[in-house]
């Protein structure tokens, strides 16, 4: 995420609700895209300083666990900075500019200067801290898949340039050794008869134990699988698009809920402030007086019912506001206390971390050395493949 302003509950039902539950399936790497931040607002720097601690809070809050996640900032991860500086040289021009969000948001703010090479080359540092990791997977909305996409190309152009993982059967070797005696015989057995008999048993049997392995690197277990099924470690992998749920989250004036519109209820709203916003939000316009029937579909308050109400509670809105049996403020009252209940553990959360700056930054320290831990060694492949390395 960008570090351009206070989280809101757009964020929280897009994005990091499904951070919490992906934290529990994969290995996840979190990060304030920094860098990014500056490629649209290098004139205003403050506003980046100011959002970074309150983002990491604001996640924490949520439930991002540094136990089950890493959470860092990227500009203290330099490795983004050398693949990015590197895969330059290989990609074409025309990729950047047919991205579709670069003439896009090139429109939408016009009141910034984005003729520059930091926004035309920001697509391809997304690419990299991507493929700093090795990512899989990566969670998206529809706006972001040709980023994903672009990200692939640039992966496959590496490895068609660059092939193949130098002295790869040496290093899967060595891997195997790390795995201990015991498990390294197994995989050895279980290589020889998937390999020799195709025994497509024995390669999930050989994969389920691989994955289970604590004291391998990303880059060992990588080498392992590919040594396991016969082939040899792609540099690069092609990372796939992870859809997220689309939850577009309606702001206090009817459009979508943004900071660029100042429409938003932020993830520490004080209550006053939260019943004052949802209270004036704009209804059906048909609605002139009480006793006037009224629309759901063509009221932003039923989208909020639909992501806070439950059908009970839907049946209700939907007849009431049909037949002019309830007001808009009856309406509106359910919102309310739903999105009080849904921000009151937050506000404690982030408060408790607000009192404890070191704690916040002592995480991010360690996050940003286990994420430097991981993008070294994919530099140290790139650098190799790419004839870097002088010993």
């Amino acid at each position: 995420m960008r570090p351009t302003g206070a989280l809101h509950l757009g964020h929280y039902h897009g994005v990091l609700k499904n951070w919490v539950e992906l934290q529990h399936q994969f290995e996840c790497f979190f990060f304030v895209a920094d860098w990014h931040a500056l490629t649209t607002h290098y004139e205003d720097v403050n506003v980046i300083g100011e959002n970074v601690w309150d983002m990491v809070i604001d996640w924490l809050a949520a439930g991002i666990d540094p136990g089950d996640s890493t959470l860092f900032i990227q500009s203290r991860v330099p490795e983004h900075a050398e693949l990015h500086l590197l895969l330059s040289m290989f990609t074409p021009l025309g990729w950047l500019e047919r991205v579709p969000s670069y003439k896009d948001q090139q429109e939408k703010l016009k009141e910034l200067d984005l003729a520059t090479y930091g926004f035309l080359g920001y697509p391809l540092l997304q690419s990299a801290d991507i493929l700093a990791y090795k990512a899989g997977i990566v969670p998206v909305g529809e706006d972001q898949v040709a980023h994903v996409e672009l990200t692939r190309e640039i992966a496959r152009r590496f490895n068609f340039l660059y092939g193949r993982a130098p002295n790869f059967e040496q290093k899967a070797e060595a891997a195997t050794r790390k795995m201990g005696k015991k498990n390294a015989r197994l995989y050895r057995e279980l290589r020889k008869r998937f390999q020799e008999q195709g025994d497509v048993q024995a390669l999930d049997t050989g994969r389920a134990l691989v994955e289970s392995q604590q004291n391998i690197t990303l880059g060992d277990r990588e080498r392992l699988f590919g040594y396991l099924e016969g082939g040899g470690k792609v540099i690069l992998p092609e990372p796939q698009a992870w859809l997220t749920p689309a939850s577009k989250m309606v702001g206090i004036d009817g459009q979508k809920m943004s900071k660029s519109y100042q429409n938003v209820i932020t993830l520490r709203e004080e209550q006053d402030s939260v019943v004052s916003k949802i209270r004036t939000m704009p209804t059906d316009p048909a609605r002139v007086r009480r006793s006037d029937p009224g629309t759901p579909e063509k009221c932003p308050v039923w989208e909020l019912h639909n992501i806070y109400s439950d059908e009970e509670r839907k049946n209700w809105v939907q007849e009431g506001c049909t037949s002019a049996k309830i007001g808009c403020l009856d309406c509106k009252q359910p919102i309310i206390d739903a999105i009080l209940v849904e921000l009151e553990p937050l506000r404690e959360r982030a408060k408790q971390y607000l009192e404890q700056p070191d704690v916040v930054r002592s995480i991010v320290t360690e996050g940003c050395d286990a994420a430097r831990d991981a993008a070294r060694e994919t530099l140290e492949d790139v650098r190799e493949a790419m004839g870097l390395t002088y010993r």
